[in-house]
């Protein structure tokens, strides 16, 4: 009897050990897989950054009265450079996302600059890496989905504080802006002509006068 209580004993001595561990590996490998994810996300939105000082000399070329958008365009890549750890990097997109919204549509009263094969390839560049922010932003949040469903489940709820692990992953919201993109239209050929003056022919016009 003494010896099976003694074996009964030494397995919950191992198991205790042992599931801890578990748990450790396991919140490991889900953030580390979080952390994986992010990168890329970063990758991508480090891609649309660096679009944007060309495309903002390309439009200040021609928008000289539209100094505040290219401004607040500029400004905002600034802001996520400067940014530290997801949350505020987050924030920064979102309104890289908002200004660039802000001058696509300004870019809709300037023919001149749609018709730029410069800023034709940048908009089409632009209009990439966005199909690539929202593919990356979607597997970042399965992966914070995932670590979040199992770091709130019992037992290892209880262990995540202990084990240092974060309680809960943030996600990366997309933006309205994101979520529905200006339609900016690009054909020339659908912009209205420019009324013209009737010919004469060089002759002054004909005198009501009998």
């Amino acid at each position: 009897m003494r010896k099976t209580i003694n074996t009964i004993l030494f397995f919950l001595i191992i198991l205790a050990i042992l599931y801890p561990l578990t748990i450790y590996n396991r919140l490991v490998t889900l953030d580390q897989r979080v952390k994986e994810s992010w990168a890329q996300v970063e990758n991508v939105l480090q891609r649309r950054n660096d679009l944007i000082p060309n495309l903002v000399e390309t439009v200040k070329g021609y928008a000289v009265h539209e100094q505040d958008v290219l401004l607040h365009v500029t400004e905002a890549r600034t802001s996520w450079l400067n940014a530290k750890g997801i949350p505020e990097k987050a924030a920064a997109a979102g309104d890289i996302e908002r200004s660039l919204n802000r001058l696509l549509v300004t870019v809709e009263n300037y023919p001149q600059i749609r018709a730029s094969e410069n800023f034709m390839r940048l908009q089409d560049e632009l209009a990439g890496a966005e199909n690539r922010i929202a593919i990356e932003r979607m597997r970042y949040n399965e992966a914070v989905r995932e670590y979040n469903r199992i770091a709130k489940s019992l037992p290892t709820v209880i262990f995540v504080r202990k084990l240092n692990f974060d309680a809960e992953k943030q996600y990366f919201e997309a933006t309205p802006e994101s979520k529905s993109p200006p339609k900016v239209r690009f054909d020339k050929s659908k912009e209205e002509p420019a009324p013209q003056e009737p010919e004469t022919g060089g002759q002054n016009p004909p005198s009501n006068e009998p």
